[in-house]
């Protein structure tokens, strides 16, 4: 039985006919068929095995394979003076120039010389001569490594000499002699005939093994360009009767695959590797911040400089003295939010946490700016200042001195939304994400209980100052100047301050002379995942703009809760504002610059769909509550850090919504389901806590009867969408659901709000 097929293979529903007729394999398929297989990025890991050289090759060259970057930490030089194919694969190496390598090839951790070339399928790992200074000198190395051949340097203990390993890509070391077992690709016998070697030159006649490549005595241990020259000549590259070679063959100090593994040095294998990667990413970061525009990870570089022993630390304290350059030179095209972070990042480095905890409030501070102008709420510099509110208590000093007064008519407005369920594309409508790249987002707009469940009245009324009342609280404002950032996270009235700043309310002329109330509600519960705190917010705003007379469009009102909420320090993005002010089914794409531009396309759904989609759709609340503002920081930090998986996975949600879409329009539900269940698995890539295990055993337990499930938002507990195979699984999961007393959840009745179907 082997581990990597066969044992894989029982988790993997497709590979089950193959498997079954294998040994063990319907064991294999009864034991552990039902178990579910999930991808999980594990982060700083010390060691990671593949399998053989050759699996090695086939994994990183796989055709489709997004996971694995061609060039990581690597130096590699221009076209023009190397010859490097595309699909080889460079990580954690250095490339001089003037060096060749071939297709499908795999150079890690090492530094490669001038006059080297390594052929295609070959790998090169670990090995880093010593760089002299004399570029003549260099200069006058050669070497070249065949297809299909491994090149190891290995560190030997109690002796300051390396080993160079070499072999062929596809011989196995413990095939013997006697059953045709090979030496870089040829049998034995014609390596030994070729280089007029005796067998008891590799293998002594005590030997108790069979004679192979494992047991051989075959690698010499001499200075570098002594082992270079002789590995050609083992290899069959050279001159096979050169008899100097063969004789410095002879009386050198030789070592066997096996004696090796009992003799590397691992401690200085480590270190030297390190220090390697340290200097590699020191270069990297010097490069962004002396020429580039931060586009690198520097908070992951960072972490690679400090394992140099033992000047890590003072090599992040000279790139922190470089900052300040940074930010005169780039000002004009840098978000100060990346330029923040590089700073933040370089600070944690060095180790001043109390530095790095000022530097992250500037992080947020300027991400709120970029998005306020982003959206263009045209606002003056001096509105976020608070002594240019005026009181009530001013104004009707001005009004008793004979200021003309203004009347107006008592009006009241009322706004009630949806709440919106996000089928897919979620995160890519996050600033700073969507104020630099494209965003795609898939959701829906629905009644909860056949109601509307958001909303807000606002009236204007002779008391004077501002009124606000929820569900519980209530709060009078005469001093309008105590509206201003930056706001309490316990302040239960924030939202609708916000509000009448993204508004300019407090300075319409209408305020001034008369009061104004404003009543909110949401009966939803608490941490739903239903955009709920954004759709009120829409709300509140769309109903202060209606009672000042101004444009309440939805395109202007989603802008202004965007700004909102980052006055209010939750952050956010337009995807559940946009869901809750436009109904029905939306495909919304945004597209980056100033102003930011979005943009709605309403899905036209049949009435077929739509039935379908309101047969086979269970929206629960889990009981599980979450904020979502943890999470949000946490992903707009990985992102500013500009974290790989975080955008590569962000980019695959954005594709996911646009072709979700495609399936929707095609009345094809089960794809989307297939659509939701991946999506709910980049989610859990961006944020490994957004499920937990009550959610984990709701969707094990909805598994036979679902096509596809996720939580809504960003995760963590709310509400959950369950897609089922057909009306009849709709039945049977809700009848389990509600007898099932391990899960105390809560199916709501809900509608497309919109949909004209009914």
């Amino acid at each position: 039985m082997s581990l990597y097929e066969d044992l894989v293979a029982s988790w993997v529903g497709q590979k089950h006919d193959w498997l079954l007729k294998r040994p063990m394999g319907e064991q294999l398929v009864s034991s552990l068929g039902k178990q579910k297989m999930f991808s999980y990025c594990a982060y700083d890991l010390q060691f990671l095995h593949f399998g053989t050289s050759s699996e090695v090759l086939d994994h990183l060259s796989e055709t489709g394979s997004g996971l694995v970057g061609r060039r990581h930490l690597s130096s590699t030089p221009a076209t023009t003076v190397c010859d490097i194919a595309e699909s080889s694969v460079i990580l954690s190496s250095k490339i001089s120039p003037g060096v060749s390598i071939g297709e499908e090839s795999l150079v890690y951790d090492s530094y490669i010389p001038y006059g080297m070339r390594l052929g295609s399928l070959s790998i090169v790992v670990g090995l880093n001569l010593p760089e002299t200074g004399n570029e003549a000198a260099e200069h006058q190395f050669s070497f070249m490594l065949p297809d299909r051949h491994c090149l190891w340097e290995v560190p030997l203990v109690e002796q300051r000499a390396s080993v160079l390993v070499f072999c062929g890509l596809h011989d196995n070391p413990k095939v013997s002699f006697s059953k045709d077992g090979t030496f870089c690709g040829k049998p034995w016998r014609k390596v030994l005939d070729d280089l007029c070697i005796q067998d008891n030159d590799l293998w002594s006649s005590k030997e108790p093994h069979e004679s192979c490549l494992w047991n051989a005595k075959i690698y010499p241990i001499l200075p570098y360009f002594k082992m270079f020259q002789l590995a050609t000549w083992l290899m069959g590259l050279g001159n096979n009767g050169n008899e100097s070679l063969h004789d410095l063959w002879q009386r050198s100090e030789r070592i066997s695959l096996e004696e090796l593994h009992r003799s590397i040095d691992y401690r200085q294998m480590c270190s030297r590797s390190m220090n390697h990667q340290a200097e590699l990413a020191a270069g990297m970061v010097k490069a962004c911040l002396y020429y580039g525009l931060l586009g690198r990870n520097i908070f992951q570089l960072s972490e690679e400089v400090l394992q140099k022993e033992p000047t890590g630390v003072d090599i992040c304290r000279e790139f922190l003295t470089q900052y300040p350059n940074l930010q005169a030179q780039q000002s004009q095209i840098l978000p100060k939010s990346r330029a923040h972070q590089v700073h933040l990042d370089l600070q944690r480095a060095c180790g001043d946490e109390d530095m790095a905890c000022l530097i992250e409030h500037e992080v947020w501070d300027a991400v709120a700016d970029e998005t306020a102008s982003a959206v263009r709420y045209g606002f003056e510099d001096s509105i976020l200042k608070s002594s240019s509110w005026p009181s009530t208590r001013e104004t009707q000093g001005n009004d008793a001195s004979g200021s003309a007064q203004h009347t107006y008519n008592l009006k009241t407005v009322k706004v009630e939304l949806p709440v919106r369920v996000d089928f897919v594309g979620g995160w890519s409508d996050t600033p700073p994400w969507s104020l630099e790249r494209a965003g795609c987002v898939l959701n829906m707009a629905i009644t909860l209980e056949g109601s509307l469940p958001i909303g807000a009245i606002i009236e204007t009324n002779k008391t004077s100052g501002i009124i606000i009342k929820d569900n519980e609280k209530q709060s009078h404002i005469f001093d309008f100047s105590s509206i201003a950032p930056p706001f309490d996270h316990d302040d239960p009235f924030r939202l609708v301050k916000c509000a009448l700043l993204v508004t300019n309310v407090i300075r319409n002329k209408m305020i001034l002379s008369m009061g104004l109330s404003i009543v909110t509600w949401a009966n939803v519960p608490r941490g739903s995942g239903l955009g709920t705190s954004s759709i009120l917010a829409a709300a509140v705003v769309k109903g202060l703009l209606q009672i000042i007379d101004e444009d309440d469009s939805n395109e202007k009102v989603a802008r202004l809760v965007l700004v909102l909420e980052q006055l209010m320090g939750t952050g956010g993005g337009w995807q559940d504002q946009i869901g809750g002010l436009y109904p029905g089914i939306k495909f919304t794409t945004s597209f980056p610059g100033i102003p930011l531009r979005l943009e709605v396309l309403p899905l036209l759904a049949s009435a077929p769909l739509v039935r379908a989609l309101q047969e086979r759709l269970i929206v629960v609340f889990t009981g599980q509550v979450r904020l979502a503002r943890q999470v949000l920081q946490k992903v707009v930090t990985r992102y500013l850090q500009r974290d790989n998986i975080l955008i590569s996975s962000i980019k695959r949600l954005i594709e996911l919504a646009k072709i979700g879409r495609e399936a929707l329009m095609k009345s094809d539900i089960d794809e989307l389901g297939s659509i939701m269940l991946e999506a709910w698995r980049l989610h859990q890539e961006l944020d490994p806590y957004c499920s937990n295990e009550f959610v984990d055993k709701l969707f094990a337990i909805s598994d036979p009867y679902c096509c596809g499930y996720k939580l809504v938002g960003a995760g963590g507990g709310g509400f959950a969408l369950l897609l089922t195979k057909g009306s009849e699984s709709t039945k049977e999961l809700k009848s389990l659901l509600a007898q099932h007393s391990d899960y105390d959840v809560k199916v709501y009745d809900w509608k497309i709000y919109g949909s004209g179907v009914g």
